[in-house]
């Protein structure tokens, strides 16, 4: 799978990235990706929410930011796909260039500030394509909105009767101030009101669905001990751990390391799984962890699981490793699942953080 993302690979990077990644959108729009089968080693699947999810190996948001390509995405081999982030008015995002990629590093710096085309796009997108794969709605907040929780409730109320599961992205480093709602006040509030309106909907008629929280990496030992109460107290289902970072870590070497915004991929690893380890023990193991940030690998992904993640996505190694890279984890997992006498992979989440 590999061998043709090799020869293709050198042809994308003399693109700037955002037109790589635009080009990319259109081929799978026109088929031009052939769909893989998606039936893979049965020790890779679990249930959660009630979702038989095939493999764990996920798409993060980011790419498919209207839910344009969500059945051809699933068909490179992911498990589930996350679409997004969607605010409810449409919103151009952050002057170009905006989105750098870091090739020495492995690394993107991005701060395109939640470019996409609004919620009635993205829903009638979702009411035509949602069902075809497991996919999660990830909402955010218009940059000049009035009232940002009210954005995701609104952004909630639409998608979430159309999508497997809700994702509530707080953690984007390219909204000035959004950041600040993963505060204690800030963050009860927009959670309460979140479930209150999951309520509502729930009495209208609408199923239970799961709610996500997305975080940053970059929070105080306090931010974390508050935001593992919050999510405790108001029945949130899962953590999706972690957003792009602000720092920039001293092994940086490519020269675009000091643009400004969120930087993903392997500087992003260690700092991540560390964030994940210390929710997954502030949590006590009983919240459902997606794991994100610099994997690449088999051994990355069957870390974060043994770490005490359910679930992982990524982003920036179909970048550097191409299309096909889920599948190719999920097999690579499955060995290792089955190396060391997993019968399944539930059975090695959380085993190297006890909690």
């Amino acid at each position: 799978m590999l061998s043709f993302y090799s020869i293709v690979k050198p042809i994308l990077f003399r693109l700037e990235a955002e037109k790589a990644h635009n080009l990319s959108i259109r081929a799978l729009k026109n088929g031009l990706l052939p769909c893989i089968s998606n039936e893979f080693d049965p020790v890779l699947a679990s249930d959660h929410f009630g979702i038989r999810f095939p493999n764990p190996v996920g798409l993060a948001a980011g790419y498919d930011k209207n839910a344009d390509v969500i059945p051809a995405i699933s068909g490179l081999g992911f498990g589930f796909v996350e679409a997004g982030s969607i605010t409810p008015r449409a919103q151009p995002g952050n002057p170009k260039p905006r989105l750098f990629r870091l090739a020495e590093d492995a690394a993107v710096i991005n701060r395109l500030g939640f470019n996409n085309r609004g919620l009635d796009e993205a829903e009638r997108n979702f009411k035509a394509y949602a069902d075809k794969a497991i996919v999660g709605a990830n909402l955010g907040a218009n940059k000049d909105s009035a009232d940002r929780i009210d954005d995701y409730v609104r952004g909630m109320k639409r998608l979430a009767p159309l999508a497997s599961y809700i994702t509530v992205n707080i953690s984007s480093p390219n909204t000035p101030g959004l950041r600040a709602l993963q505060g204690k006040a800030e963050l009860d509030d927009l959670l309460g009101r979140l479930c209150e309106a999951r309520n509502a909907l729930k009495k209208e008629g609408i199923k239970h669905f799961p709610i996500l929280l997305k975080i940053a990496p970059d929070l105080t030992d306090d931010d974390k001990a508050d935001i593992a109460v919050s999510i405790l107290s108001m029945e949130i289902e899962g953590l999706i751990i972690s957003n792009t970072t602000i720092t920039r870590p001293a092994s940086l070497i490519d020269t675009q390391k000091s643009e400004v915004g969120g930087l993903s991929g392997r500087p992003l690893k260690k700092i991540a799984l560390g964030v994940l380890k210390e929710m997954h023990r502030a949590t006590g193991g009983k919240i459902l962890i997606v794991g994100v940030g610099g994997i690449e690998t088999a051994a990355d992904a069957y870390e974060r699981i043994r770490a005490g993640a359910s679930l992982i996505q990524l982003y920036s190694a179909v970048v550097y490793r191409g299309p096909y890279v889920a599948a190719d984890i999920a097999r690579g997992l499955a060995e290792l699942l089955r190396k060391d006498g997993f019968e399944n992979i539930t059975d090695a989440i959380g085993i190297d953080t006890p909690v």
